[in-house]
């Protein structure tokens, strides 16, 4: 049995940690991906989120930003320049925020499922 088995890719993910052992860092920068785990040694050549967390957050920040927006629209009708000023911060903050544990979430699913690019499940 694989020692490593009991590490949740959820949990790794959002730690952005290796997503064989979970101790070890997954990014050498914000999205840069290292070549291998410092404890496991595990090889991240096999990464590929490509556009997967992208999509994802445009979809969730796109839900907040749109219905917050027209939320407060109807509930207190006020000035285009409150709204610049409310949504402005959170369109440039909520995906930077978001990105980083997305693509380590996704790439952690991708190393649990053994998903590798072009192959089909034999």
């Amino acid at each position: 049995m694989d020692k490593y088995a009991s590490v949740s890719p959820f949990l790794a993910g959002i730690k952005s940690r290796c997503p064989r052992c979970g101790r070890g860092k997954l990014f050498k920068g914000f999205l840069d991906i290292k070549e291998s785990c410092d404890v496991c040694e595990l090889d991240y050549g096999f990464v590929d989120a490509g556009d997967g967390p992208a999509v994802f957050i445009i979809m969730i920040v796109g839900f907040i930003v749109a219905g917050g927006s027209l939320a407060v629209e109807i509930a207190f009708q006020p000035p285009y320049w409150v709204h610049a000023v409310l949504w402005g911060p959170i369109i440039l903050i909520l995906p930077l925020a978001l990105l980083r544990p997305f693509k380590a979430v996704l790439i952690a699913i991708q190393y649990q499922n053994q998903a590798r690019e072009g192959q089909l499940d034999k």
